[in-house]
């Protein structure tokens, strides 16, 4: 009767009571991935770089919706490969061949979707670098919109590192210090965003509104201290007034 006890108290461990205890579960899965895998945290720098990179191209935006979805797609695989690495590992310490197809498997599916990032970048960029000159600085500035979504996704990329080295024992500093909220970083990039691309001071104190609001709704349910919702509402501030700042003084320069 016990055991059964046990058996079924592991099993609701193994379940999500809610949808919230679910994000934070999948959140948690990243951490790890990103912790622990060398490859995700080389795709991840690559990721960022990409980003940077699309800023000096004028991409429409079935083009960047294309490149986006090419970069996920890699970071989906190689998270896949390592849920089944670790799953075959739960289970034999042996060499079996079964073993051995399904680890195969799963890196051949990181292959295939890296040799459809290569692809997918030949038909994107190989037309524009033939053609690129000083005038591709100011698609930076002549696509918003582009430039917005690049700030959101460096943003989310900073939190998830900052987050994933807090977790190891070399970077108790971080954890200790500078741990950010990740929902308070992504408000307050995206009010950064308004607040340099619009004038409507309705827009503007709305925007503001919803950014103090959402790092609030973190405090007030106790899974984000004061500290934290501070240090990730400056992460998403500064990395958007960063990206923005950077791409004004090149068009000035040039």
């Amino acid at each position: 009767m016990k055991k059964d006890e046990n058996i079924q108290e592991k099993d609701k461990k193994l379940k999500n009571n809610s949808f919230i205890e679910a994000w934070e579960n999948a959140f948690k899965g990243i951490i790890y991935a990103v912790t622990t895998q060398g490859n995700i945290k080389k795709q991840l720098v690559i990721a960022v770089i990409v980003m940077i990179i699309s800023l000096f191209f004028n991409l429409s935006r079935a083009e960047f919706l294309c490149l986006m979805f090419t970069v996920i797609l890699i970071i989906v695989a190689e998270m896949i490969n390592t849920a089944i690495e670790t799953v075959v590992d739960l289970y034999t310490d042996l060499y079996h061949p079964k073993a051995k197809i399904a680890k195969d498997v799963g890196a051949g599916a990181v292959v295939i979707a890296a040799i459809n990032a290569v692809i997918v970048a030949y038909f994107l960029f190989f037309d524009k670098i033939t053609d690129i000159g000083l005038s591709f600085i100011r698609n930076i500035i002549e696509t918003p919109n582009h430039l917005a979504f690049v700030g959101i996704f460096i943003t989310i990329i900073l939190i998830v590192a900052l987050k994933a080295a807090s977790t190891t024992n070399k970077h108790k500093l971080i954890k200790n210090n500078f741990m950010p909220s990740g929902q308070a970083g992504i408000a307050f990039a995206a009010n950064t965003m308004i607040w340099i691309t619009t004038d409507n001071i309705v827009i503007l104190t709305l925007s503001l509104v919803m950014a103090i609001l959402v790092a609030e709704s973190r405090v007030e349910a106790k899974k984000r201290t004061v500290k934290e919702v501070i240090i990730g509402a400056i992460i998403g501030t500064v990395t958007v007034l960063l990206i923005y700042g950077l791409a004004d003084v090149f068009l000035k320069i040039f």
